[in-house]
């Protein structure tokens, strides 16, 4: 198995910029992180009670973003992006500050996040990388939405598709194999959402820092921001990045072939917890010689409608 052993930063990097939903400037300063530490934000504007893992039981909302919260009650939101940047560059350990309760947006992808890591220096920490591998299919369903997972040999493979009444967007669906495809379509791909949407959203007091720098608009059949879009499969290779920061939130590199229908930040959580809520069957794997399996397929009676 390639990359068997835990990763981070050789040196701290530095983000700026606004709050996709609180509309808040955010500064992020991101240290090279010990071993098994795995993702720890930061909030600097708080002097105690300021750490939050990145883990998916500590996610209180699931709504348009991923907010992590830690028992006392402190934030930290929309950090899907960010989340995915690491996952893609390989890196296991950082600590995360920042000075307010949101992940800033940059463009709406994690094309931004990836350029600074991708130029910063990574470094070969002394402990396996915890891996997590599948070895019977495990799926969740509800209502129109369902994802599942299936065995693969040694990569994380996602079959994402949407189905949307817009006829732009339509029904969309893309394969991508994170270990061995190019994922460049995928990191700049950025969040979208309907024009007839945007006023629903503000009034529940959400994208105050939206606009077409940082989110495509699909009006009809027209695609509001000046150059369309970056790539032809963009609105389903965004849900993809965003799928790949939440899978993180297990603590795991997860190896397996995962399949959704339309499905976001909620489904994936829901998916996470039940995944995980038989902890006799769950141990930290460092190599492909280890599986980990989930007998039942089970189907929640909860009805959430799809909004992330």
């Amino acid at each position: 198995m390639q990359n068997n052993f835990q990763k981070t930063i050789a040196k701290p990097v530095n983000f700026e910029g606004i709050g996709l939903h609180t509309g808040q400037q955010s500064k992020i300063c991101i240290y090279p992180g010990k071993v098994n530490e795995g993702i720890i934000f930061k909030r600097t504007d708080l002097k105690e009670n300021n750490l939050i893992k990145a883990n998916f039981q500590n996610v209180s909302s699931a709504k348009l973003c991923t907010t992590l919260e830690n028992k006392n009650g402190v934030k930290v939101s929309t950090v899907e992006h960010l989340l995915a940047a690491f996952y893609i560059c390989g890196i296991d350990n950082v600590l995360v500050e920042i000075n307010s309760e949101e992940v800033p947006i940059m463009d709406g992808s994690a094309k931004e996040f990836l350029k600074i890591l991708r130029n910063t220096e990574i470094t070969t920490l002394s402990e396996k990388r915890k891996y997590l591998k599948i070895s019977k299919k495990f799926e969740l369903v509800d209502g129109r939405r369902k994802i599942s997972i299936e065995p693969n040999n040694n990569s994380l493979e996602v079959d994402f598709q949407l189905d949307y009444e817009n006829k732009l967007i339509g029904k969309q669906k893309n394969v991508v194999d994170f270990q061995k495809d190019d994922l460049k379509d995928v990191s700049v791909s950025r969040t979208f959402c309907l024009f007839e949407d945007i006023e629903r959203i503000k009034k529940a007091g959400l994208a105050k820092g939206g606009s077409l720098d940082n989110a495509i608009v699909v009006k009809e059949n027209k695609i509001l921001n000046d150059g369309g879009l970056r790539n032809q499969k963009e609105f389903v290779n965004h849900k993809i990045l965003d799928l790949a920061g939440d899978f993180l939130l297990s603590g795991y590199r997860v190896i397996g072939r995962i399949k959704c229908v339309q499905g976001g930040h909620e489904l994936t959580n829901m998916f996470l917890r039940e995944l995980f809520k038989d902890n006799s069957i769950l141990s930290s794997i460092e190599n492909s010689s280890h599986i980990i399996s989930k007998k039942n397929a089970i189907k929640p009676s909860v009805k959430i409608a799809v909004n992330a």
